[in-house]
């Protein structure tokens, strides 16, 4: 199905699909070095059908921005906790295609497959694209765990039942946990190492947050000139 079609589903298609697509998550090492990293952001309103999406390039693990790419499209699929990446991924796919160069792996701001169905944006996203994806969200979705220790580096496993699907990971002191899945082609051990590796002294990692400062830089022009459907280049 390609993702231009998610927004004649209704909710109930949308969890077969993600059934569907649950199937093909490859949880596995990744098979080369890591040397260019991206990060993606989502940015919309849940009442408008506008969806803003940018993904910014870095070289890892310097975290030196190098490229990056935005796209601002709309969509009818309605705002359904679970199945939000039916309103993200079409606009996120845009911006993917307009990368002269695929990342080695793209970290989403959301869930892999701590979800659920284990379809979380970072899931859905790599199966359909193919690229080794790692889900790093600032809320938990689902899934139980135990506070991690108030240091920057503590963990804590998230469990469904008895399986493991993520970890809690306080980033930051005296700031709420990150919580982080693998989505597709990587494994949870290397998703954590990888973020870490990201972090600077924010609570959030630097792929994901400089794509936030990016998507809402467009949101705000956009909004600004208020002249419809448009794109634009940052950070030349």
């Amino acid at each position: 199905m390609e993702p231009a079609q998610y927004e004649q589903l209704t909710a109930e298609q949308a969890i077969t699909y993600q059934q569907e697509l649950r199937h093909q998550i490859k949880l596995e090492p990744l098979n080369k070095p890591v040397r260019i990293i991206a990060g993606s952001d989502i940015s919309f309103n849940k009442y408008s059908e506008v969806v803003y999406a940018g993904i910014v390039l870095l070289k890892y693990p310097e975290m030196e921005i190098i490229g990056h790419a935005t796209a601002i499209s709309r969509t009818t699929f309605p705002y359904i906790s679970g199945l939000l990446a039916f309103r993200e991924v079409p606009a996120l796919l845009e911006a993917w295609n307009k990368l002269e160069i695929k990342p080695d792996v793209l970290v989403l701001d959301g869930q892999g497959i701590a979800h659920r169905r284990r379809m979380g944006i970072a899931s859905h996203f790599g199966v359909i694209t193919n690229t080794p994806t790692i889900g790093s969200a600032k809320s938990r979705l689902f899934g139980r765990y135990e506070e991690p220790a108030n240091e920057p580096g503590s963990q804590s496993p998230m469990y469904d039942r008895d399986e493991v699907i993520g970890i809690a990971l306080r980033s930051k002191k005296n700031c709420n946990p990150i919580f982080i899945s693998p989505g597709h082609k990587v494994t949870l051990e290397q998703s954590v190492e990888v973020i870490k590796n990201c972090l600077k002294s924010y609570r959030i990692p630097e792929p994901t947050r400089q794509a936030h400062i990016l998507v809402n830089k467009v949101r705000v022009e956009n909004s600004s000139n208020n002249s419809g459907i448009q794109q634009f280049d940052l950070f030349s």
